[in-house]
C-alpha cells in the first residue's frame, strides 16, 4: 500500500463505536488553527527499513489519541494527529518536522521510530523551543546530544535492556552458564546499544565472544554472516536487530541448522508477525521488553482493553510506547493548561516533566536531565506458543527456559 507523504489523521467516536478517519489535505492548509482541536505533529516510518515498527507506533498514536477525543480531548479540545512518512530517511524527517512546525503550525510534536530519526527529529524539536517526548529512541547517542527538551517514554535506555537477562545467566551454575556468544547486530545505534549491552556484561562473567559482525541497515541477505555463527558453534546468539533483519537472519541460521541453547533478539520477538514469519519455531526465544499487556498498572487494562476493541488484538510493546508518549504529554498538557506552539508555554511543559512522574501503561517514569527514564526492561520469552514475561522472577509470567528447544 502507498503511503502518502501528507496524511491527516483525525480520531473521532462515532456513534458508540470507533472510527479513525483519514483524509489527504492539500499543501496549502495550516496544520492548526481552530481553537476547538489540539494539533499533534509526528513524522513516522511508514515506508523503508523500520516501515513494520513504525507502523506499530501509528497504530499507537492513532489510538491514543481515539481514546483521548472519547474522554473529551485535551484541555477539553479534540486531539488531531498530523502524520508525515519519513520514509525510515534522517534526513526526510528533519525536513518533515521543520514542515509541521512552520508550515503545517501543528501545537505540539512527539517522536518518530528509531535513534536514527530520533536525533535529527529532537534537533528539530529543540532549534524551535518545543517538547519532545519520543516512544523508540533509546540508544546512549540520544541522550548525548545535550537536548533539554526530550524525554523517552520507556522503562529503560538500550544498554540495560538486558540487565535482568545478564543478572539470571551471572546466577547461573557455573556448568550450565553459556561459555561462548555470537554477536550480530544491524548498524543501527539501538540496536548495538541492546547487543553491546549484553555483550559487555556476557563479556565481564567470562563468557567468550566468538562471533562479534556488525551489518549495514538494510542487508537482506544473511547467508554469510548466519555461516560464521554456525560454524562458531555458540552456545548463545545475540542480534541486536529491528524486525526484517531478525527474521532474515533465523532463517538463515535455520536452514544451516544451528541451534543454540540461548537465543535473544532485540525488538522483533515481540512483534505480532514474528511466529508466522520464522516458520512458528519461535519456543525459547528471548527479547527486551518494557511492556506486557497482563501488567496491571493502573491505566494499562483500559488501554489493553481499548485498543483489542479496536484492533482485535492486544497491543505490543510499539504500540505501548507510542501510547505512552500520549499519556506523557498528556500529563503535562493538563498539568500546565496550555497546548500551543508558544515558546512560554513549550518550556512550562518541559519544566513539568523534569520535576514530576507520570503514571503510564509501562509504569510510572521519571526522567533525568539528558532525558533516560530510571527504570529498567523486563525480558520475555516464547513459551507454550506465547511471548511472556520470564524476569525478573517478581512479575514473570512463566518460567525462565534455560535452553532453547530446536527451532
Amino acid at each position: 500500500m502507498k503511503v502518502s507523504p501528507r496524511l491527516r489523521l483525525t480520531a473521532l467516536a462515532v456513534t458508540g463505536s470507533l472510527a479513525l478517519t483519514g483524509c489527504i489535505s492539500s499543501g496549502d492548509e495550516g496544520g492548526s488553527g481552530d481553537d476547538d482541536t489540539i494539533t499533534i505533529g509526528i513524522s513516522l516510518p511508514l515506508t523503508g527499513d523500520y516501515s513494520e515498527p513504525g507502523k506499530g507506533i501509528q497504530r499507537g498514536y492513532e489510538a491514543w489519541a481515539a481514546y483521548i477525543n472519547e474522554n473529551g480531548g485535551l484541555l477539553g479540545k479534540q486531539v488531531e494527529l498530523e502524520i508525515l512518512d519519513d520514509q525510515s530517511s534522517a534526513d526526510r524527517v528533519a525536513s518533515d518536522y521543520e514542515r509541521l512546525i512552520n508550515q503545517e503550525g501543528v501545537d505540539l510534536v512527539v517522536g518518530p521510530f528509531s535513534t536514527r530519526l530520533v536525533i535529527p527529529a529532537a534537533q528539530v524539536a529543540q532549534d524551535y523551543g518545543f517538547l519532545f517526548v519520543e516512544p523508540a529512541g533509546a540508544a546512549p547517542e540520544v541522550f548525548e546530544q545535550g537536548f533539554d527538551n526530550l524525554f523517552y517514554a520507556a522503562p529503560a535506555v538500550a544498554d540495560d535492556h538486558y540487565n535482568y537477562l545478564a543478572d539470571h545467566i551471572e546466577q547461573m551454575p557455573a556448568d550450565q552458564r553459556p561459555e561462548t556468544a555470537a554477536v550480530a547486530s544491524m548498524d543501527d545505534p539501538f540496536a548495538m546499544g541492546t547487543a553491546y549491552g549484553l555483550k559487555d556484561r556476557l563479556e565481564e562473567m567470562g563468557v567468550e565472544i566468538v562471533v562479534d559482525e556488525v551489518y549495514p541497515p538494510n542487508t537482506t541477505n544473511f547467508d554469510s554472516i548466519a555461516a560464521k555463527i554456525a560454524d562458531s558453534d555458540a552456545d548463545m546468539v545475540v542480534g541486536g536487530t529491528q524486525y526484517q533483519d531478525a527474521v532474515n537472519m533465523i532463517l538463515a541460521l535455520q536452514q544451516l541448522d544451528y541451534q543454540p541453547e540461548m537465543a535473544a533478539f532485540s525488538t522483533a520477538p515481540t512483534e505480532p508477525e514474528f511466529e508466522s514469519a520464522i516458520g512458528g519455531n519461535t519456543e525459547g526465544i528471548i527479547a527486551p521488553t518494557g511492556y506486557t499487556p497482563h501488567s496491571d498498572y493502573p491505566t494499562n487494562k483500559e488501554f489493553v482493553d481499548f485498543y483489542t476493541e479496536l484492533h482485535g488484538e492486544p497491543p505490543a510493546e510499539d504500540q505501548a510506547n507510542a501510547w505512552t508518549t500520549g499519556q506523557v504529554v498528556a500529563a503535562a498538557v493538563e498539568a500546565v493548561e496550555c497546548a500551543d506552539p508558544d515558546p512560554e508555554c513549550q518550556q512550562q511543559l518541559i519544566d513539568w516533566l523534569r520535576e514530576n512522574e507520570v503514571d503510564t501503561v509501562v509504569g510510572p517514569l521519571t526522567w533525568d536531565d539528558q532525558g533516560r527514564p530510571q527504570g529498567a526492561h523486563m525480558i520475555q520469552q516464547w513459551v507454550d506458543g506465547e511471548i511472556r514475561i520470564v524476569l525478573p522472577e517478581d512479575l514473570a509470567e512463566a518460567e525462565f527456559i534455560p535452553v532453547k528447544p530446536r527451532w
